[in-house]
């Protein structure tokens, strides 16, 4: 069977491979495209055997919003190099994945891996074809779907050249973008681990306290007194870490919470739920 440019440009297309890749493919299946799509699976999965022992740090925070702002998606995707995060490959990966999400819904990282991309490859062979193609190891972390109800809108931020991701879920009755945005960029700042102080458990206090105590035992300060000091440490700990205790990155004043801030625009509106990616948190880089 006569290989062609169109022959060749249709499994470029079809796989992501590159065309000298996809051209070696079809020669090696005397032209049948079928066969030549199977041989560049089965490189891509050796490709990808052979490079899982190595560490993928790097990469992006992908988001995706739906235009009425009810769905939100962001999805961590990780690669070895920097170089590689700024791709246009890779990142069209990451995108076309915000997608499927947003549409497919699936429960997990596993889940996600099983279905077809619009080409028709599911999302495991897509990325062992990119694994061959680009030389590294490349992973899908992990995601996050949120979908809004009545009277919540979705909100998204991503800083850093797509190494923070952020997706906040705001209700209210003078909801804006802009407000949205703002939101999300100080969660993409100040970093928050949780909405309120409720959601901190028992464990996490608790551990906080073992510390202040242990960081005074020298003190020779009462107990009595100590545990007043451990308390006000904890409440100082709370506004640090809870996003509508944090004090506002845009307030002029430097006093005014996020809380109070949103209260101040209008009484209803109020965050309810968010979600912080940063590529590579958790993972133990190569040292150089």
């Amino acid at each position: 069977m006569a290989i062609t440019a169109q022959t060749v440009r249709e499994l470029r297309e079809k796989t992501g491979a590159g065309m000298m890749d996809c051209k070696r493919a079809l020669e090696e299946a005397s032209g049948h495209p079928e066969k030549a799509l199977e041989i560049l699976r089965k490189q891509g999965l050796a490709a990808a055997s052979k490079k899982e022992s190595r560490v993928a740090a790097e990469g992006m925070a992908c988001t995706y919003l739906s235009a009425d702002g009810t769905c939100g998606v962001m999805v961590e995707v990780n690669c070895e190099t920097d170089f590689v995060a700024k791709n246009d490959d890779f990142r069209k990966l990451g995108q076309d994945l915000t997608l499927l999400i947003a549409s497919k819904n699936p429960p997990s990282v596993q889940e996600l891996a099983n279905l077809p991309l619009p080409a028709g490859l599911t999302v495991a062979e897509q990325v062992n074809l990119l694994v061959a193609k680009i030389g590294e190891k490349i992973e899908i972390r992990r995601f996050v779907r949120l979908t809004a109800d009545n009277g919540e809108k979705i909100g998204s931020y991503v800083h850093l050249g797509s190494k923070i991701g952020v997706l906040v879920k705001i209700k209210g009755n003078q909801m804006t973008d802009q407000i949205l945005k703002d939101v999300a960029m100080h969660v993409a700042a100040a970093h928050p681990h949780y909405l309120n102080r409720t959601d901190i458990s028992a464990d996490v206090v608790a551990h906080e306290k073992e510390i202040y105590r242990a960081q005074m035992n020298d003190s020779g300060k009462p107990v009595h007194i100590l545990e007043k000091i451990v308390e006000g440490k904890i409440a100082k700990f709370a506004t640090d870490v809870c996003l509508n205790d944090q004090i506002f990155i845009k307030d002029p004043t430097g006093k005014k919470t996020v809380s109070q801030i949103l209260k101040e625009v209008d009484s209803s509106l109020q965050v309810t739920c968010f979600a912080r990616y940063q590529v590579g948190e958790g993972i133990e880089k190569k040292k150089a």
